[in-house]
């Protein structure tokens, strides 16, 4: 494949590079002469592991040269990259600057060029701005339409500045974002021969995937720190709980509990946080993240409670209050909370949940539910009929089979709020709303 990039700065040296040393005909494209000479006589413009011998054995064998003609890029390639940087503005979004430069470049390449293209964005940008920022800008200055005369793709990078190379032909994964399966799979066939797991989805989702990737690992770096800083306080080797805790990854490393959903609750969770963060209080560490968890965990309560009264109405019917399916558990449940609010405010309430239904008469539960919550024990129903046949708004706190089974015999003027994201794909009449999707 014939390919240019634009930008050779970290991102954009290595993946010229890299495409280079797989076959294909790279064209590097920059605003400075220096960068460009450099590439030219076979040096990196970058310092980074493994990429020189790259560069110079690829411009040696003619794969891959330099130049600052944007336009003689475009008419002797099929396909571009787009690498250049996002920098932070002083508000904090990013500087979208040199990229809508690079897109009017091309878009104004595009109106003399006669065969169809393809743009791939690989700088990082906040979701929504290839689609209202990019495309409006290549169609503008092409007088062409995305998708009909030139195709459009985002396609991120997971790099990391010292094993970039090796990343590259090792990623984690490869995400393509498009708005047509022939441009994505145009994008695929730049990584083939590379065992990576590949994702194909819309450009909005693609552009989020490296938003969540970075701010998780510094989520992780934060956490781990202030870890250590309770470890050190104690005189615990830090590094021994976390080699310790880095082996579950049943758990802690895995996909569990990284699903948007509803608030934590149980027995465990609240419990714990609560200890730990009194043990730091009193030590008199300044732990921002570690104390941030209850109150976001509070604030998702309150945003759900305001999810249904913006509904106006005012007969709520809740499917499973245990704070999950085939539980009676009801201790620090975020339902329970949710539903004592409501209750405060004058709503009207029926309750199924067929474990809970069984507590209250023999299980573990029956003395908090008489105890603790009575005035809710009288809202709850053993027939899940009656619940449906009251309710204006149906709110499903928990997987439980039975909901799921529900959803078509719901009718138009009924409002279902899913805190659990129920089912992917289902039919239901009613109007359908996720809490965080």
């Amino acid at each position: 494949m014939r390919i240019s990039i634009f930008g050779l700065g970290y991102v954009g040296t290595v993946s010229a590079a890299c495409l280079a040393q797989m076959g294909n005909i790279v064209i590097g494209v920059d605003i400075d002469p220096i960068k460009v000479k450099l590439v030219n006589i076979g040096k990196s413009p970058v310092i980074e592991k493994d990429l020189e011998p790259l560069i110079s054995s690829n411009v040696k064998a003619g794969r891959l040269r330099a130049t600052t003609d944007s336009n003689e890029a475009i008419q002797g390639t099929e396909t571009s990259l787009i690498c250049v940087g996002t920098p932070s503005a002083e508000n904090g979004n990013i500087d979208l600057t040199y990229l809508k430069r690079v897109s009017r470049e091309i878009g104004m390449s595009l109106a003399i060029k006669d065969s169809y293209y393809l743009v791939v964005i690989r700088s990082t940008v906040l979701p929504r701005t290839v689609e209202e920022n990019i495309i409006p800008i290549l169609e503008r200055y092409s007088g062409k339409q995305a998708g009909k005369d030139f195709g459009v793709a985002f396609n991120p990078e997971f790099l990391r500045e010292g094993t970039a190379v090796y990343d590259f032909f090792h990623p984690p994964k490869t995400v393509i974002g498009s708005t047509n399966a022939d441009d994505a799979e145009k994008v695929a066939q730049l990584y083939k021969g590379i065992d990576a797991p590949l994702f194909q989805t819309n450009i909005k989702t693609a552009e989020m995937v490296k938003y969540v990737d970075n701010v998780f690992h510094a989520l992780k770096v934060t956490f781990a720190n202030e870890i250590g800083l309770i470890c050190k306080s104690l005189n615990i080797d830090s590094h021994e709980v976390m080699n310790i805790f880095c082996q579950d990854t049943k758990l802690n490393l895995s996909p569990y509990y990284l699903k948007p959903g509803f608030a934590f609750g149980g027995s465990c969770l609240p419990k714990d946080l609560r200890a730990l963060t009194y043990l730091a209080r009193h030590r008199d560490l300044n732990l921002p993240v570690i104390n941030a968890i209850i109150p976001s965990n509070q604030s998702h309560i309150q945003y759900a409670l305001e999810l249904i009264r913006k509904k106006g109405k005012k007969r709520i019917g809740f499917l499973g209050f245990a704070f999950k399916a085939e539980t009676d558990d009801l201790r620090e449940s975020p339902i329970v909370t949710l539903i004592e609010t409501l209750l405060g405010q004058g709503f009207e309430i029926q309750i199924y949940d067929k474990n809970v239904n069984l507590a209250r008469l023999t299980g573990a539960n029956k003395r908090f539910i008489e105890e603790k919550i009575p005035h809710i024990a009288a809202l709850m129903r053993d027939d899940i009929n009656e619940v449906i046949s009251f309710a204006e708004i149906i709110v499903i706190g928990n997987k439980c089979q039975e909901f799921t089974d529900i959803l078509p015999r719901l009718q138009p003027h009924q409002h279902i709020l899913d805190l659990v994201r129920i089912a992917k794909k289902f039919e239901t009449k009613a109007k359908y709303e996720g809490i965080c999707w």
